[in-house]
């Protein structure tokens, strides 16, 4: 009996083995090797055209340049910027799409579909339309003087004070439909009896929304906040295409300059040691996040 049962169990282990080894393999290969292999490189000045024979260790020095890089520290402040626009505003816009859209709303389904296309739109096409949205003839700028808000047309891609605001505008078009769907699937959780509680008691619609569907709903929130702010403090093709993979330090992000330093001035060791400052900054801010989460996430 007992030789069965073990038998059993190791052809229990080995049938678990079979499905996990693909992923196991595909993770050490893509994700932890090339981690690893970064985490030495930013202890390195390394050319990648000069072959493995030139590595040489260099110990801090790279972080050490860091911290005196005009252009580093630039790339980190657009990148917080990016982040502390686009992350709230698109999670508040999105929110109050999906709590409208949720209800009875007629045409609902084809506006649903509206705002969720840019998300699994190509992101090229995407910058393609927004630089012609925001050219110096164009549509935004057509809007803003036949309204009589300016006097004549901004150069929004050349400006210093307004070449964030394309940028940041298709940040939050880009991700507003998907942020709307989890939110409409945890509204449709929130159990309609604490609808009909707040209602006897006398509650209005703003009253519902802020006591019982933004506590129902915390837990997703926190999610959205935690994956945008990664999704955010990553961002790349947004700058990379609104700006012809020519970002200038005012919008250029942290993996445009770690881009830059890697793939056209080949400083892998440099461009390594900022991809683990990039890591070490995401990592603190999500576990800033779920040390927090306990004072406004409700399960």
């Amino acid at each position: 009996m007992q030789r069965t049962q073990s038998r059993l169990m190791r052809r229990e282990n080995a049938v678990g083995w079979a499905f996990v080894t693909p992923a196991l393999i595909t993770f050490l290969v893509l994700t932890a090797f090339p981690f690893f292999l970064s985490l030495f490189l930013s202890f390195t000045k390394w050319n990648f055209l000069s072959g493995w024979d030139h590595i040489k260790m260099i110990g801090l020095k790279n972080f050490q340049n860091m911290m005196k890089d005009k252009r580093f520290i630039q790339a980190l402040e657009n990148t917080f910027v990016y982040a502390a626009t686009t992350v709230p505003i698109s999670i508040i816009v999105s929110l109050l799409l999906a709590y409208a859209l949720n209800g009875k709303v007629k045409g609902r389904n084809v506006l649903r579909l509206a705002f969720f296309i840019p998300y699994i739109c190509s992101a090229v096409a995407l910058g393609a339309v927004f630089k012609l949205l925001f050219r110096e003839d164009g549509i935004i700028n057509m809007i803003l003087v036949n309204m009589h808000v300016i006097s004549a047309p901004l150069k929004w891609m050349v400006e210093p004070s307004l070449c964030k605001v394309p940028i940041i505008m298709l940040i939050i078009y880009t991700s507003i439909g998907y942020e709307m769907i989890i939110y409409m699937a945890a509204l449709q959780n929130v159990p309609t009896s604490l609808y009909e509680a707040a209602t006897i008691d006398g509650a209005g619609s703003a009253q519902k929304l802020w006591y019982v569907t933004m506590p129902m709903i915390s837990p997703t929130t926190f999610y959205l906040i935690i994956v945008r702010l990664i999704a955010v403090f990553k961002v790349f093709s947004s700058v990379n295409i609104m700006t012809m993979g020519s970002a200038v330090v005012q919008n250029t992000s942290m993996v445009n300059e770690i881009y830059d330093a890697g793939f056209v001035s080949y400083k892998f060791g440099y461009a390594s040691a900022e991809a683990m400052v990039l890591f070490i900054i995401i990592l603190v801010i999500t576990l800033i996040n779920f040390a927090g989460q306990k004072k406004w996430v409700h399960y």
